[in-house]
């Protein structure tokens, strides 16, 4: 059996089925410990006062321990096995979570767990969805369900800790405590599952001139490049600036609305990634700049859910800055996809998720820039700079259509963040 095609569906057995649903546990564990933080952030401002400031302080020191893990978890797991990789980082996990329920609000306390929750999602997205496609009846089947399932933790986790909070006593207690348990649960029930993903050998690098004229090619530099901070700035911006400001209008359940928002955010961003591929045309941008085009309207809604302190408008705006997330990053994906020789995919992928983990920066500069203008008026800010962005987009591709009908189109496995 290859380690990499999977068995066909039809000869699975109940257990491999089993450790499939396993692993993407696993997933889902990492998407809900990274993205609690959302509806607990609203419980630190209630219970212990926490500012805006201190919030996306917090929130930025995720980032620390995700892109370094995201970026290294594969060629670790092709080192040390993927279970191994996978059941460290479940632990991990595990623990930052316990320790977030002990740490009485703590800043310290939370700095050092949120550093650890990003470290652990960042192998688990990795080196899990490697391992979820090697047990897969085929690896394109395997991508896509490591895809809903990290989705799936990314969504639900928020709106599962924020019911807690909101409906529990001990609301910075029991959702942490919840999901830890969660976590451990996984880690056991996997220890049995076999490793799946041989060792591979040193994988083939295109030459640094194919690499180099990759990473200059105008379409990426002009196009992709520039809308990709759009990816994760669109989703912080959905979940982490808008939902504070209309917590008097939702207090009684505030943490609930929180992750409410989160689910929505990401949901939609999950749901319409396939409408990016219906609206891409090779040669020209069109899938991206509708992408850009949707970020920009959920900016303005932001802004205006602001100034009228409206929980409508923030969902309204949730389900336009998610739209654009999931298309920008199916989007540019199936870009990168095209202008990058094999070799040469897995540093430009590398530079793409770099410059779209910049997006997360979204809420701290934000905040930083608070200090000399309102909140609704950054947001209409950033609107005006995606437009002009989408509008210099719209002429680059107009100046440099590429399209090589030689090249197979990507696949999933092709496309995904662990390259």
């Amino acid at each position: 059996m290859s380690a990499i095609g999977g068995k066909p569906e039809a000869t699975m057995a109940p257990a491999a089925r089993t450790d499939r649903v396993l692993v993407a546990a696993a997933l889902v564990a990492a998407g809900w410990g990274a993205n609690q933080f959302t509806p607990l952030s609203v419980v630190y401002r209630l219970e212990a006062g926490w500012s805006t400031m201190s919030v996306v302080e917090v929130f930025t020191v995720y980032l620390a321990g995700l892109v370094p893990a995201l970026l290294l978890g594969c060629r670790t797991a092709d080192r040390f096995g993927h279970r191994r990789v996978v059941r460290i980082a479940l632990a991990i996990t595990a623990a930052a979570s316990l320790l977030l329920a002990l740490a009485e609000v703590s800043a310290e306390v939370v700095v050092a767990s949120r550093l650890a929750t990003g470290v652990a999602a960042g192998l688990i997205v990795s080196a899990g969805a490697a391992w979820l496609r090697a047990l897969s009846p085929g690896a394109d089947r395997g991508a896509r369900f490591a895809v809903y399932a990290t989705g799936a933790g990314f969504a639900l986790g928020p709106l599962l800790a924020g019911t807690l909070a909101a409906w529990l006593p001990a609301p910075s207690v029991v959702p942490c405590l919840v999901h830890g348990g969660f976590a451990l649960l996984v880690l056991a029930l996997t220890a049995r599952i076999p490793e799946m993903c041989s060792i591979p050998g040193p994988p083939p690098v295109a030459p640094a001139s194919d690499r180099w004229s990759a990473i200059t090619h105008p379409r990426f530099v002009g196009i992709v490049l520039p809308a990709s901070p759009a990816i994760f700035a669109a989703v912080t911006v959905s979940y982490v600036v808008l939902p504070p400001f209309v917590l008097d209008r939702v207090r009684d359940h505030a943490p609930l609305f929180s992750g409410l928002v989160a689910a929505v955010t990401l949901l939609v961003g999950l749901a319409v990634q396939p409408l990016a591929a219906k609206i891409d045309r090779p040669g020209t941008a069109r899938a991206t700049l509708v992408a850009m085009g949707t970020v920009v309207i959920g900016l303005l809604l932001g802004a205006l859910a602001i100034e009228e302190v409206s929980p409508l408008l923030v969902l309204g705006a949730a389900v336009f800055l998610g739209a654009g997330y999931g298309l920008t990053l199916e989007s540019g994906l199936a870009e990168i996809g095209r202008l990058a020789p094999p070799g040469a995919l897995p540093t430009v992928s590398a530079l793409f998720q770099g410059v779209a983990h910049s997006g997360f920066l979204a809420p701290l500069l934000l905040a930083v820039m608070a200090r000399s203008a309102s909140y609704p008026e950054l947001l209409a800010g950033l609107a005006l700079i995606g437009l002009i962005l989408l509008i210099g987009a719209a002429v680059h591709a107009a100046r440099h259509a590429h399209h090589d009908p030689s090249r197979p189109d990507p696949t999933p496995q092709e496309l995904t963040w662990e390259e």
